[in-house]
């Protein structure tokens, strides 16, 4: 009986999430952005990932950052410094954002800037390989971040999280030569999860991989405007 009340709770938690996700949306949608949701374990690069982009695309791209973290705003302060808005949210006990969460960053920045004016907003999420996949929070595409010294049997232990990307970065490719592991080992168990995720190798130390980075942004933020 307990089991049964709790998946019943779980999918009715969902249930009303995934509401607020499609309202989140259909506000995307209607100022013209495209919304990505950047996601992956603690550490995995994710700020450092949109440092380069934001360094790589704010001239070409009019980008907005919302920023999940339980409980600092320092990884917000380092990208505020690239100029571009960012919207800091707290999750406190909670190991992932929700479309709640989000619609309150959503509001925030209609109330501060003019959403129309923006051609991609940046969620990143909490550091966390499980609940951040299940719970969408308005997004047009999932990406999810994976670093070699994670290992290579991430993607079979964590499968949702694979599962659910559209685009899947293999970051700090950098630091192979140093360590026992095989990328194509793990891309391997990438495609076992999800044959058809865009899978792209990259290292924001030396630049490695940046650009088909830059440019499967760039495909989908035009293929959003000509929608």
């Amino acid at each position: 009986m307990h089991q049964t009340f709790d998946a019943v709770l779980g999918i009715n938690l969902l249930h009303v999430n995934q509401q607020g996700a499609d309202h989140n949306r259909a506000h995307f949608d209607q100022w013209g952005i495209i919304c990505f949701n950047i996601m992956s374990s603690p550490g995995a690069g994710k700020t450092a990932l949109l440092e380069r982009t934001l360094v790589a695309l704010s001239n070409e791209l009019k980008i907005a950052v919302i920023e999940g973290d339980m409980t600092t705003d320092l990884d917000a302060e380092r990208l505020r410094k690239y100029g571009v808005p960012v919207i800091a949210i707290n999750t406190g006990r909670s190991c992932h954002l929700d479309s709640k969460m989000v619609a309150g960053g959503i509001h925030q920045l209609e109330h501060e800037y003019n959403p129309s004016d923006f051609d991609l907003v940046l969620v990143e999420n909490v550091g966390n390989l499980v609940c951040p996949a299940e719970f969408e929070v308005g997004e047009h595409a999932k990406v999810a971040l994976l670093s070699i010294t994670e290992g290579e049997d991430k993607p079979l232990k964590y499968p949702i999280m694979f599962q659910e990307a559209d685009c899947l970065l293999i970051t700090k490719i950098d630091l192979a030569p140093y360590l026992d592991i095989d990328i194509s080992r793990i891309e391997a168990n990438i495609r076992q999860m999800n044959p058809n995720v865009e899978i792209i190798a990259v290292s924001t130390k030396t630049g490695e991989g940046l650009e088909v980075w830059f440019n499967w942004v760039r495909r989908r933020a035009k293929a959003s405007q000509e929608t």
